[in-house]
């Protein structure tokens, strides 16, 4: 199985934001996690970071015919880009949504999410675990 991983804006930040929210994990250390899940379960990422709704979407549009199933974190966008909403939906990949804080428990604006509906699942408030948790839901869901 083929999984496109993308981290959304200020997530090449990692490790200097906010680590009291954030954690102190680089970016570089959850996409090495990340990978390491992945080869467990038998699964080849691609795994990118884009500050830019259009860059996310460009990189939708290019590696979906790749890509078996997306784990998108896209941070800030989140909550209100219905762009970045509207390709997942139209390139029909099975989609599964991650953020490493609970964004249910956080600032009122960050509480909705306006791409869970084109996902399968979303997983949130567990660090690095939540993208973990977003690869084994793939592995629940290969084949069907």
């Amino acid at each position: 199985m083929n999984i496109l991983v993308i981290h959304g804006p200020n997530l090449h930040l990692l490790g200097r934001r906010k680590p009291e929210l954030y954690g102190t994990a680089t970016l570089a250390r959850l996409n090495a996690d990340i990978k390491k899940r992945a080869g467990e379960l038998g699964f080849r990422v691609r795994a990118f970071q884009s500050n830019c709704e259009g860059g996310i979407i460009d990189l939708l549009t290019r590696h979906a015919a790749w890509a078996d199933a997306l784990v998108i974190n896209p941070g800030a966008y989140t909550h209100y880009s219905y762009a970045i909403r509207d390709a997942i939906e139209a390139l029909e990949l099975p989609a599964v949504e991650a953020h490493l804080t609970d964004i249910s428990r956080r600032e009122p604006f960050r509480r909705v999410s306006v791409i869970k509906p084109v996902c399968l699942a979303q997983f949130k408030g567990e660090g690095a675990g939540s993208y973990l948790k977003a690869l084994d839901y793939c592995a629940s869901i290969k084949g069907k």
